[in-house]
């Protein structure tokens, strides 16, 4: 394409050559993609002080510069390597500086140079160069050439709308074959390097050849737009011509009472499916004005899409309540019992919630919200409770949602509008009183569409609910009757007021036993029917599901435990796939060839085996873990080091405890002249995980006294517990998974605050009854009951020696 300026050429631009023009050595100007021809002027925009320093001194000097273009328009400080050695010298008729700053320049292109070498880079460039001469001998084939030239120029200029008169003129008025190449070359829509191999050119014949060849491409571009636009225009007339003559047969049809159009059937069905839908007066009146709208509208219409879009939606929600079924309490019990092992306390709960909505059933249940690690069951528990109920489920992923729209819907002034996602479980589930799970409702994001979980304030509140307005629908919604379940990772994330709407179930990790009957009930039953398969053909006995759990998988769910026993069934049905078994029995011994080498191993033993370690416990987003608290002794002047990327309450409860071990040294048989010559280290394994939290102050205090008094913390004990510096041990939250992880890590004793005690009811009973539980109140007890024997330390130590 050609350019839109406005050229001036030499000729015109009443300049001069400046004093500068018989000397050789010239003030460089480099630009950025930009190339200037001789005989033509062009503005130019400057920004580096190099840049601005130059022109000033040419124009100081009235001294012409020299133009030339950087290699790459990147660099902000250019070397002479940088610049392209072909440019142009020209004179400065005007220099202007903008309100903003910015510095511009008026060109006059003049002649051709060659730059033989820089002279200096500082503070501008300047160089020797070489003019190179033109050769404007006009032989009858450069004549030819310049006419054909002429001719294109021309050709292209008139396919442009709007073509500058001046440009026309200029290039009408051309004097000679160089400037007329010059001048096309300047002004004609190519890239900057382009521009400068033409530049570079010198020789008139080739130059006229590179330029022609170019501008016979454009002049066949713009022909071919010029058709394109004319095809379009076409096109947009004849479809208004459709639009007309139908609106003008759908007057006549109306006039000879012949219907009401193209689409007289279409809107008595939707008129009908309006009257058997059930909606409430309000919505009617508005399915049936908007079903007028689309009456008087032709089909065409790109309107009538939306509207029969927004009318569709309206028919097929379920605004009609069925008749609800009876609530079977001891059926329900027993749905539960059948697809979950253990939980009682949340079945009991589940029990109860059907048990208020039989007796109560247009009571304002609550919003249950299941809370716990992943793999526990949260989503299966909410197909229970509609299997009990009798009712259909539908599933609701809330997870990375950050669009207020996808919960009320987007309006339906925009292209592709659709309801949220609540109207659209709705309607896929079929029925207004449904049991909708809200999966993942700790993991809505907020964008700057808006915050998704201030709209879920309405979903979930029991007193707003029944008149729910979708953004698309424009009508209420009563969402009443709908039995809402949440799930969650983390309750640390859910807004306030959301989660003050919603009772919260927290469901913990599983306990080895309990994994294994989950294991031997329902996982190998489904992983078997997965892989194809029978239990006569593949069995797997339980010292190799125990082996799965302890050594293979550590986790507070069941997902990788199910998918390291479809691990193991897949390698035997290889086998029996292929013909060479036809009955194949997972065991303890095979599980090494199957699943290769155990993954987890007993951690507690081989670590706390030396003083100055002993084993916490910790809490996660996905069930409790066991920490090991490290402490060694070396040479310094007292000072603390702590590592392991922990956090600052964490740090603090390091040095709660420190100081806590200086002040009562003589009472744990610690000589207090340790602290003045030596530096102690505190360290948490796993660095790369972040830790923060203050329960484990009594773990720290712990390993500080056995690194100080060289005794041995107990292999078979974890603790857990804040500190204050009176020596009292505080408590924490997180006990029942804490502890379930102690269990779980085959440890024998817990070490707990006695303010804690109200959770040792929330504690899984296989858990209580594999543990023995200390309860502190103060430091004291925790080194009386953390420590090995004297004997035994002292035996322990001889054996390490």
């Amino acid at each position: 394409m050609v350019q839109f300026l406005s050229p001036v050429r030499a000729a015109d631009a009443g300049g001069t050559s400046g004093n500068g023009a018989a000397s050789d050595t010239l003030i460089i100007l480099p630009v950025r993609s930009f190339v200037l021809f001789p005989g033509v002027v062009m503005p130019v925009s400057i920004g580096r002080p190099s840049s601005v320093a130059a022109a000033q001194e040419a124009i100081r000097e009235g001294r012409p510069v020299g133009i030339l273009m950087q290699r790459d328009a990147t660099l902000d400080e250019p070397g002479p390597t940088d610049l392209y050695r072909m440019g142009v010298i020209a004179n400065i008729l005007r220099f202007v500086t903008a309100p903003d700053g910015t510095h511009h320049l008026v060109c006059q292109g003049e002649q051709r140079f060659h730059v033989e070498d820089f002279v200096k880079e500082k503070p501008f460039f300047t160089a020797r160069v070489r003019r190179i001469e033109e050769n404007d001998e006009l032989t009858s084939e450069i004549e030819a050439r310049f006419v054909h030239l002429k001719g294109q120029a021309t050709e292209a200029l008139e396919l442009l709308p709007q073509v500058p008169q001046e440009l026309l003129a200029a290039v009408n008025g051309a004097s000679s074959p160089s400037a007329l190449a010059d001048l096309v070359t300047a002004y004609i829509d190519i890239s900057p390097e382009e521009k400068q191999e033409l530049l570079e050119t010198v020789d008139v014949t080739a130059r006229m050849n590179k330029v022609s060849r170019l501008l016979a491409h454009r002049i066949e571009v713009l022909r071919l737009s010029q058709e394109i636009g004319r095809q379009t225009k076409a096109s947009i007339d004849e479809r208004q011509r459709e639009v007309l003559l139908r609106e003008q047969m759908a007057a006549i049809q109306r006039q000879l009472g012949e219907g009401e159009g193209g689409n007289a059937q279409e809107i008595a069905d939707l008129e009908k499916a309006i009257a058997e839908a059930g909606m409430p007066d309000d919505v009617e009146q508005m399915a049936r004005k908007e079903l007028g709208r689309l009456r008087r509208m032709p089909d065409a219409s790109a309107e009538y899409g939306m509207i029969r879009t927004y009318i569709d939606w309206l028919i097929a929600l379920p605004w009609k309540l069925p008749e609800e079924a009876p609530i079977d309490i001891a059926g329900a019990r027993n749905i539960l019992d059948e697809d979950h092992f253990g939980l009682d306390k949340i079945k009991r709960r589940i029990v109860e919630y059907l048990a208020v909505r039989k007796l109560a059933p247009n009571g304002k249940a609550p919003i249950l919200c299941f809370a716990g690690p992943p793999g526990v069951g949260k989503t299966s528990l909410g197909q229970s409770i509609a299997r009990a109920m009798g009712r259909k489920f539908v599933r609701v992923s809330l997870g990375g949602l950050h669009d207020e729209a996808e919960i009320r819907g987007h309006r339906r002034t925009y292209v592709g509008a659709l309801p949220g996602t609540i109207i659209q479980g709705i309607r896929k589930a079929g029925t207004r009183d449904c049991v909708m799970m809200l999966d993942e409702i700790d993991k809505m994001g907020r964008g700057i569409q808006g915050d998704p979980s201030a709209a879920m304030l309405e979903v979930l509140d029991p007193e707003q609910n029944g008149t729910f307005r979708d953004n698309y629908l424009g009508v209420p919604f009563d969402l009443s009757r709908v039995v809402f379940i949440a799930t969650a990772n983390m309750l640390d994330t859910i807004p306030g007021p959301l989660r003050d709407r919603m009772e919260i179930i927290t469901l913990s990790g599983y306990t080895d036993q309990e994994k294994l009957q989950i294991a031997r009930r329902y996982l190998v039953k489904r992983q078997l029917e997965a892989n194809g398969v029978t239990p006569e053909q593949v069995e797997i006995d339980d010292a190799a599901l125990q082996a799965i759990i302890r050594a293979y998988t550590r986790e507070a769910g069941v997902r990788n435990l199910e998918r390291e026993i479809g691990r193991a069934i897949r390698h035997v049905a290889v086998d029996i796939a292929e013909g060479k078994a036809s009955r194949a029995e997972i065991n303890l011994a095979a599980l090494k060839d199957l699943l290769g080498p155990p993954i987890f191993e007993d951690e507690v033993a081989l670590r706390v085996s030396v003083p100055g370690v002993a084993t916490g416990l910790a809490w996660t987003p996905v069930g409790g873990d066991i920490l090991f608290i490290e402490a060694t002794r070396l040479p310094g002047k007292g000072g603390l080091i702590l590592t392991g990327q922990l956090g600052e309450v964490m740090r603090e409860s390091a040095q709660a405890a420190m100081s806590i071990v200086k002040s009562r040294a003589a009472d744990f048989g610690i000589d207090p002249a340790i602290f003045e010559k030596s530096d102690v280290h505190i360290h948490v394994p796993a660095g790369a995980t972040p830790k923060d939290g203050p329960s484990a102050g009594v773990a720290m205090f712990t390993a500080l006294v056995s690194l100080l008094t060289r005794r041995t913390v107990r292999k078979d004990t974890a603790m857990t517990g804040e500190i204050s510096l009176r020596g009292l041990v505080l408590p924490v939250g997180g006990i029942k998974e804490k502890v379930v992880a102690a269990a779980r890590s085959g440890l024998t004793r817990v070490m707990l605050p006695a303010r804690n005690r109200r959770d040792y009811e929330d504690i899984p009973e296989d858990a209580r009854n594999r543990l023995d539980f200390i309860w502190l109140e103060r430091v004291e007890d925790a080194i009386e009951a953390a420590f090995e024997p004297e004997e035994e330390a002292a035996s322990a130590m001889r054996a390490a020696g």
